[in-house]
């Protein structure tokens, strides 16, 4: 089924080329016509958006403003398809993403490449340099953040919704929340039946820290806790209910994983690299970026909760010891 509908909130499935499949965005109706997220830029995502639209009497046209979870392009890629003037409103860390600033496009890429010497990636791994802008294909070409907005801000047109950051999976996660009936509009923060991805991205503002996205996924979940969520809207999947349960799962499971990582430290000095081949000895050449950032995911909570200690030689490669 490509549309449900749940009151003012109408989900329209699209598809996507990724592993995780199909996504889901959502027409809100409020002050002003909110589409959630904007699927991924092919022309089968784009005929579903326009059928979904259709079978509840709207079209493009209708929609006044696009709201973002996140800047991955299964999230943002017909936004150039949208009606000139309409209002695109996120996380200030969306902007650059939008416009494929040139710049920023180079900085990200230098922020890659320090990072895999860092990691200890061999020489042979260069390539994989090369793919990880090649998702943005699928992504906006011309379109801007128009609005940016942070935590604690009400949703333009959508005053019910109070919107909260949510770190990890990306860097410009939000969620919003409808306080009146515990209705969690939540992107890729919280799926069903897969954990999300905390994956590695350059820093909000260029040359700072490198964000730790495990940590602030662990964080933005725990901070889910504290509301009064009685159901969960989700970027891919089902809808989620007793979101409590689920949550604590999902932080103990991870802390289960970095227990493993822990015991592989215990024979001998390792680095990022080193751990990410025993984690994922069959897919980390075909995923590497994903891999890495899990694996650093787990090294990063690892030195945060004081079971690890790390140190850098000379050519700037990293290797990570048990304490």
């Amino acid at each position: 089924m490509n549309v449900e509908e749940f009151g003012d909130i109408i989900k329209i499935t699209l598809p996507t080329p990724f592993p995780v499949g199909d996504v889901n965005v959502f027409l809100i109706k409020g002050e002003r016509l909110t589409l959630i997220d904007a699927g991924v830029k092919t022309a089968s995502s784009f005929e579903a958006l326009v059928t979904g639209l259709s079978e509840i009497g709207y079209t493009l046209d209708d929609i006044e403003q696009v709201v973002l979870t996140h800047h991955h392009p299964d999230h943002i890629g017909l936004l150039d398809f949208l009606p000139e003037g309409t209002d695109v409103i996120g996380h200030p860390y969306c902007a650059k993403w939008l416009t494929k600033d040139p710049t920023f496009l180079q900085e990200n890429l230098l922020f890659f490449r320090e990072l895999f010497v860092q990691f200890g990636l061999p020489k042979e791994a260069e390539p994989v340099l090369k793919k990880i802008q090649s998702p943005l294909k699928f992504s906006s070409e011309n379109s801007a953040l128009t609005i940016a907005v942070r935590e604690g801000d009400r949703l333009p047109g959508l005053k019910d919704w109070r919107i909260f950051e949510t770190p990890g999976h990306a860097q410009s996660h939000l969620v919003f929340l409808r306080e009146k009936d515990g209705t969690l509009i939540g992107g890729d923060h919280i799926l069903a039946a897969i954990s999300s991805n905390p994956l590695i991205e350059p820093p909000f503002i260029s040359g700072a820290e490198r964000p730790k996205p495990q940590l602030q996924y662990n964080q933005s979940l725990k901070k889910m806790l504290e509301l009064p969520i009685d159901i969960v809207y989700t970027g891919h999947g089902e809808e989620v209910k007793n979101v409590v349960p689920l949550i604590k799962s999902r932080l103990e499971r991870q802390h289960e994983r970095a227990m493993s990582v822990k015991e592989m430290l215990r024979e001998k000095p390792l680095t990022a690299f080193e751990v990410c081949m025993r984690l994922f000895p069959t897919v980390y050449k075909k995923e590497m970026s994903l891999t890495l950032s899990e694996t650093a995911g787990q090294l990063d909570y690892l030195l945060d909760i004081g079971e690890a200690g790390v140190e850098r030689d000379d050519k700037g490669v990293l290797s990570y010891f048990l304490l």
